[in-house]
């Protein structure tokens, strides 16, 4: 019986092998592969620089300057009080001291007007922040008809210095009401508003700054791998030393990936120092000033109205422990324990008075703290005309000195932070305009490299 063998299968010529099973296919593999690593980095590095710089514009162009705006609105507003108070006590005399003091109250009340615009141009789309805004610009206004009636009353009774007439007590008592009562809290609340925002940002950014930087990293290594790979094949394929296109190409990707890790880094680096060294700072001692105006403010208040002087007197203690805090049951134990602390400080200013800066800050709350001590034994004696004088006297020349002290603090904490937002805003920039021409020439270097390889083939 003869068997018959089936005819065998024609053979194939190596040339007519399918691409994707030979040398030039393997290249395309190995070549779409190290592209689609690099297109990680890449993308990796945008999405880095993207977070980044939204983390720089909320912190340093947006939010950050709104909160400091909004307590610069509440140290305007507190002045504007103050002021009137001032006005109100002088009576007849100090007529030079009284024009100073309107004028102030002029310039506050500018001030505060033009902070509430910026605040309500700052506040976007948020509904109600622009709602708080529009009341606060209500109520200043209902806040200058009263303040206004009060300081006419005041000069049509023609009062020796002191307490005024009960009728313009009764009038600023309204006014005062409202501003501590209504005004102060609002601006307080827009303070805050934009604070949780700073907040916010801040957190998410120290969640995903390390992130998108140990992303860039692995990217970064795995796009160097796969040129190397690319790389050792040719040559073994090829039997050829690895070409200088490809060897630049690697160069070039990891002095990108050095740049982009390092920019990363730094802007990290420097949204911290311009959070923590000054952002805080710079807020802490607006708070820190406007407090401490309105303690000034309650001096007056604590002379003009005999009724809640002892209200003004505990209102005065409340503000000085927010500022400067130590045990003490009442104020006079209280300035006795500023007087003699020199270190250690809690409440709103101890963290900031270090250095001699902060040095000169504590210094001047002390005097200003001493001076309001010897005011007050003269109006306990009754010596009313001499606590005038010396309420606008040396009491009002150791607050200045103190207020300067925190305002040059401030402006240092202030210069740091916009140095910090700027250097982190550079960094990125540099990133940015690097990126492009980096993306370019690995481009063409990877075509000069892998090319020739592949017209071999043709």
């Amino acid at each position: 019986m003869t068997m018959v063998r089936p005819a065998p299968a024609p053979l194939v010529p190596v040339s007519q092998v399918p691409a994707r099973r030979g040398v030039p296919g393997r290249i395309r593999i190995i070549s779409g592969v190290t592209v689609a690593s690099l297109a990680l980095l890449f993308a990796a590095l945008a999405v880095g620089t993207s977070s980044a710089r939204e983390g720089l514009r909320v912190i340093g162009r947006d939010a950050g300057p709104q909160v400091v705006a909004t307590a610069g609105l509440y140290l305007a507003l507190s002045d504007m009080d103050a002021q009137v108070a001032n006005v109100l006590v002088m009576g007849d005399a100090y007529a030079e001291q009284r024009q100073d003091a309107l004028a102030r109250y002029d310039r506050q009340r500018a001030e505060a007007n033009r902070t509430l615009l910026q605040a309500f141009e700052l506040s976007g789309d948020n509904a109600a922040e622009r709602n708080t805004v529009q009341s606060v610009l209500d109520g200043l206004g209902r806040y200058e008809r009263l303040a206004g009636r009060a300081l006419l009353l005041n000069e049509q009774s023609r009062h020796a210095p002191g307490p005024p007439p009960e009728e313009v007590v009764r009038t600023y008592r309204e006014a005062t009401d409202l501003m501590r009562m209504v005004l102060l809290p609002q601006a307080y609340n827009l303070t805050l508003e934009s604070g949780t925002i700073v907040r916010a940002t801040y957190d998410s950014q120290t969640v995903v700054a390390p992130l998108v930087r140990v992303a860039v990293v692995l990217a970064g290594l795995v796009a160097l791998g796969c040129l190397l790979w690319l790389q050792v094949f040719l040559a073994r394929r090829f039997r050829r030393v690895f070409g200088p296109a490809l060897l630049v190409a690697t160069v070039t990707t990891a002095a990108a990936l050095l740049f982009g890790t390092n920019a990363l880094a730094q802007d990290e680096e420097d949204l911290r120092t311009a959070k923590s060294a000054g952002f805080d700072s710079v807020l802490t001692l607006a708070k820190a000033r406007a407090i401490s105006n309105s303690m000034q403010g309650d001096q007056s208040r604590y002379l003009l109205d005999k009724e809640r002087a002892d209200t003004y007197e505990h209102t005065y203690l409340d503000r000085s422990l927010a500022v400067m805090y130590t045990e003490a049951g009442n104020l006079s134990a209280y300035q006795r324990a500023v007087a003699g602390h020199s270190t250690g400080y809690l409440g709103l200013l101890g963290p900031e008075l270090v250095g001699r800066q902060g040095e000169e800050v504590a210094g001047a709350y002390r005097t200003f703290q001493a001076s309001d001590r010897a005011f007050r034994d003269l109006v306990a004696g009754g010596r009313t005309n001499d606590a005038v004088a010396e309420r606008l006297g040396p009491v009002m020349t150791a607050f200045d000195a103190y207020d300067r002290a925190l305002t040059q603090l401030a402006g240092t904490h202030q210069k740091v932070f916009e140095r910090s937002i700027r250097s982190g805003e550079g960094a990125l920039d540099n990133l940015w305009r690097l990126l492009p021409f980096a993306i370019g020439a690995i481009g063409v270097l990877m075509v000069a490299g892998v090319w020739p390889r592949l017209r071999e083939y043709r």
